[in-house]
């Protein structure tokens, strides 16, 4: 009997483990900031926004398809082809590798906030005793975590990364989906979340674009190009980066449904939302019970895990691709930039801030590096000369500008939506 299973967990490790690059797009897309929209989304509005979730899935499985092709095909990466390929590349790739870097940034903070209230709030459900808000506790758990990631970073090496990322996203996956089932809402109402509609309510915009911003997050299409080429993919691996594309996006969709069910199931029947880390704990609790609860810490705290690991590499990776268009994960620079978010990273801890906010509004300000991103890709897996006869068709083009229209309109709300929050 235990033969067989570690017959069945082995099989299940090398199956994750040949997701390959995509393990690093859930990594990108399902972090703490996903996890914060979706279970404040489920407890606001149930289900009606997991038609934005869909379409931001359907179109992120798109443009990692096409970024993947483009870099089999040609043998390039992303903002190394922005920076040659492109008329007036140059300032096109400042742009978006300054705005990459920035909304990740800025994530990261909200992200090991979050990370840490998590871990604080798993260890109050069993001491109750201790006092509901530590700020010293969260701020020393904060530093553990990030001094961790960042010394896990000094190996240099991608197939550990790739391992370590499988781990978190693998506990994350079972936890969220295993609290969804324990408190699932009516099937009717997810099948109603399908029908698009945009919540007439202070805040309702906001959310649809930070959905967009986490799910269809431009770091994850951008970064593909050197992750394939740090796992040596070439044209031989035409079928795995197909597979690989199309595994990544719809776990992304599941995970974020189970999230958002979760929410919806536990909280919205009661009329809870959820305003800061610790409602969510207080809020399933009855419903739920303690291991319930337990369990979706747990898998929040492997979000974040999952997500801090690849936006520490995020700086270094595109400003190596810019210069050379090589995957660099040894060098002295490396090292320096992940030291600086990781410092940056402790903004949010320090501060004392609510982590939820800080989370949605960098969600917002990554959408509008988006269309940018498409529309490079847009014009690169169109070109004879670099794609020969896998020139994309009228399928993929038809993708593409669904997309790109899709990307536009969410910037616009998410400039609306800003645009209240001032008033």
């Amino acid at each position: 009997m235990s033969n067989q299973k570690v017959t069945f967990f082995h099989r299940i490790w090398l199956w994750m483990l040949s997701i390959g690059p995509g393990i690093f797009c859930i990594g990108y897309t399902v972090g703490t900031g996903s996890v914060t929209s979706m279970a404040k989304a489920g407890s606001e509005f149930g289900m009606d926004l997991l038609w934005v979730l869909a379409l931001s899935c359907f179109f992120a499985w798109i443009l990692m398809e096409a970024y993947g092709r483009y870099a089999i095909i040609s043998g390039n990466t992303s903002i190394y082809s922005f920076k040659t390929k492109i008329k007036g590349g140059r300032i096109i790739s400042i742009l978006v590798v300054g705005g990459i870097i920035i909304a990740q940034w800025n994530s990261l903070s909200g992200i090991l906030g979050l990370s840490a209230n998590a871990i604080y709030e798993v260890v109050l459900l069993f001491f109750p005793g201790l006092p509901s808000e530590n700020y010293w506790a969260v701020l020393g758990l904060a530093i553990t975590l990030i001094s961790i990631m960042y010394g896990l970073l000094w190996v240099g090496q991608y197939s550990f990364f790739e391992q370590v990322l499988v781990v978190f996203v693998t506990i994350m996956g079972i936890s969220f989906i295993v609290s969804m089932f324990v408190v699932l809402p009516p099937p009717s109402q997810i099948v109603g979340g399908l029908i698009p509609s945009v919540p007439e309510v202070q805040g309702g915009k906001l959310l649809v674009a930070a959905f967009v911003g986490t799910t269809m997050a431009a770091p994850t299409f951008v970064v593909r190009p050197l992750l394939m080429k740090g796992k040596g993919w070439n044209q031989a691996h035409t079928k795995e980066q197909s597979k690989d594309a199309l595994l990544s996006a719809s776990l992304m969709f599941v995970i974020n449904l189970a999230v958002m069910a979760a929410a919806a199931g536990a909280l919205y029947a009661e009329g809870k939302t959820i305003e800061k880390v610790m409602d969510m704990v207080y809020t399933l609790e009855p419903v739920a019970g303690k291991f319930a609860v337990a369990l979706f810490m747990t898998g929040a705290l492997s979000a974040g895990l999952s997500s801090i690991f690849p936006i520490l590499m995020v700086a270094p990776l595109l400003i190596a691709d810019f210069q050379a268009g090589e995957l660099d994960t040894s060098s002295k620079r490396f090292k320096v930039l992940t030291a600086v978010a990781s410092l940056l990273g402790l903004t949010v801890p320090v501060l004392g801030a609510n982590p939820i906010f800080a989370q949605i509004l960098t969600q917002v300000a990554a959408v509008f590096v988006l269309p940018l991103v498409i529309a490079c890709i847009f014009y690169l897996i169109n070109r004879g000369d670099l794609m020969h006869n896998h020139k994309a068709g009228w399928k993929m083009n038809l993708g593409l500008t669904a997309a790109l229209v899709f990307s536009l309109l969410i910037s616009y709300t998410a400039a609306l939506a800003l645009l209240e929050l001032m008033h």
